[in-house]
Formats: C-alpha cells, sequence, structure tokens
C-alpha cells in the first residue's frame, strides 16, 4: 500500500478493510442510484470511493480531494441517532465534512442531492480546513 492510501483511510486495520470490500458488493439501491452519479469522475472532476474505510467505521462514500464523506440514511438510521452523530463527530476530528441524505431523496430528488454536494464540496476547496 503506498503512503497515499494508508493516508486516506486514517489508520483502519484489515478486518475494516475487507468488510468494506464485502459491503462494495451489496449495496443498497440508494446507494446504487448515487454511486452511478459519483463514479467515474462525474462531479466536478473528482474520485469517489463508495464503501471508504475510515479509522474504524466504513463510509458510504469518501472523496479524498475534498475530505467530505456522504452518508445515506435508510430507516435504522432514525434509530441509531446517537450513534451518527458520534461517528461523525470522529470523522471531524480528521478534517472530514459528512453530509447526510435520506434514501427516499436519493431515489426522487437526485439531481438536487448532485447539486448540494457539488456545492459543498466547492466550499470545502476554495478553503479547505486540513491545509493542502
Amino acid at each position: 500500500m503506498n503512503e497515499l492510501d494508508k493516508t486516506m483511510y486514517f489508520g483502519a486495520k484489515p478486518d475494516i478493510l475487507e468488510k468494506a470490500k464485502a459491503l462494495r458488493k451489496n449495496m443498497t439501491e440508494a446507494e446504487n442510484i448515487l454511486w452511478e452519479k459519483l463514479k467515474n469522475k462525474q462531479v466536478l472532476n473528482l474520485r469517489f470511493r463508495r464503501q471508504h474505510p475510515i479509522d474504524i467505521f466504513i463510509a458510504d462514500f469518501y472523496c479524498h480531494s475534498a475530505r467530505l464523506v456522504i452518508e445515506l440514511d435508510g430507516g435504522i438510521h432514525y434509530k441509531q441517532k446517537e450513534y451518527d452523530e458520534g461517528r461523525t463527530a470522529e470523522m471531524e476530528r480528521f478534517d472530514i465534512q459528512v453530509i447526510r441524505f435520506k434514501n427516499e431523496e436519493i431515489e426522487k430528488n437526485i439531481e438536487t442531492v448532485i447539486k448540494r454536494i457539488e456545492t459543498t464540496i466547492k466550499h470545502r476547496l476554495k478553503s479547505p480546513p486540513w491545509g493542502i
């Protein structure tokens, strides 16, 4: 693994890397819809990764250039709000911003979701908190 890869995973252990690999094979419908819009540098010519390990977590989608995590929330997330807030706080320690979308937003209004992602990225790249 090269040095960039090591920093991109923020210390994720091999078991987390394997779990992420398995999750990529079993994405939800909403994840598949969003992935079709994010893959192949379709958004601002930036690379996104799906089911990407960060420390002990696996982000639904991650753009390392913008240090942006995109999380999709299905029904289970309505019952684990505190866990999600703690997880977001942990990622923020690495100067990673987390934005969340409900599955319904992805399924019914994908273009608005993409616009919000683009706006967030442009703002982050304009003044990156991690210093380039």
